[in-house]
């Protein structure tokens, strides 16, 4: 059988052609062009293992659809989550419209993760790497996707991946993904001030009181410790950003705690028996997850009540629902 895989010329994806390749599988690489260039690790390693490969130019598409959307977000005072949209919306339906130009039976990924077929249906499962498990970034990912998609890393451990590579003799130079590709140096300020104009607001409190002034809202996200230049013992949190009238609210960091969000666009990968039930629940990728009760509303969206409060709840960040290392489903933070 043929499979397409995504090949960033990374140790995760290299290690995955060659799994696969001892698996039985014709492999064919596929390096997706989000930017300006292409790495070119993952030809060289493609020649190694004596597999086709081919690029995409997905940059036009990726601007327009992941950047624009992540400085659209900020310029309302969200905080976005560009690698599970590029998941969703560029790297596997790329990689799906390839396997069927190329008459492949399946496509696969470095992701650590698992997908286990569950009656008619397939379901998302936790990988082995602890630290590196990916299973969050794929909560979106569609039925027709899931049930065509192989995730060969599932069952190992970052550690194994590298000690694999090392065995095989693939020399891959590529550094590890930064934590947003398209952003230099992970300079999240500089990026968003060269393309979002500066639109002054107020600093205020809980209570409404003024105590300084900010140039953009986009430079704040919850849970962000600030020093504003008023005599303090501690400093302020970003508790909320009014996109409305430009306010920044701050506050003790025991005011960033709350019990309870409201998640919409919802995506769940497994049947529902109940309108409530419990669920554990990750607010964000490096969030332990949280027992809660979620309840799905009329209006289409789900409210999530925590048996405890969580730190930092974001407006933009996804939510994702598990049961044990099941995936339910995930939606995004309103």
């Amino acid at each position: 059988m043929k499979v397409v895989l995504g090949m960033s010329g990374g140790v995760d994806s290299s290690v995955s052609a060659a799994l696969l390749l001892t698996q039985g599988y014709e492999v064919i690489g596929i390096t997706m062009k989000l930017r300006d260039e292409v790495s070119p690790d993952a030809q060289s390693i493609a020649e190694h293992l004596g597999i086709s490969h081919y690029v995409m130019d997905l940059s036009s598409e990726f601007k327009k659809k992941i950047v624009d959307y992540f400085i659209s977000e900020y310029s309302i005072g969200r905080t976005p989550n560009p690698c599970v949209r590029c998941n969703e919306y560029i790297k596997f339906e790329a990689l799906l419209k390839k396997a069927s130009e190329l008459g492949a039976d399946f496509i696969a990924t470095g992701h650590y993760a698992k997908i286990e077929p569950n009656g008619k249906k397939y379901i998302l499962k936790k990988g082995n790497a602890l630290k590196k498990e990916q299973s969050y970034f794929l909560a979106r990912l569609p039925q027709r996707i899931l049930s065509k998609t192989l995730f060969p890393l599932g069952d190992y451990t970052k550690v194994q991946v590298i000690e694999i590579a090392k065995e095989l003799g693939l020399t891959v130079t590529k550094p590890e993904s930064q934590e947003i590709c398209f952003i230099p140096n992970s300079n999240y300020t500089k990026f968003l001030h060269e393309r979002i104009p500066s639109k002054d607001g107020n600093i205020v409190n809980k209570n409404g009181k003024i105590l300084g002034r900010h140039t953009g809202i986009w430079s704040y996200t919850i849970g962000q410790r600030k020093r504003i230049g008023k005599p303090r013992d501690k400093p302020f949190y970003v508790t909320h950003i009014n996109a409305n009238d430009k306010t920044v609210i701050v506050g003790d960091e025991e005011d960033l705690y709350s019990n309870r969000l409201v998640a919409d666009n919802l995506n769940f990968l497994s049947d529902l028996n109940e309108k409530t039930f419990e669920t554990q629940v990750k607010i964000r990728y490096q969030h332990n997850p949280a027992c809660a009760n979620l309840t799905l509303q009329d209006n289409g969206k789900a409210l999530v009540k925590f048996k405890e409060p969580q730190r930092a709840i974001t407006p933009g960040q996804l939510a994702v629902f598990y049961q044990e290392d099941i995936v339910l489903g995930s939606g995004w933070i309103k």
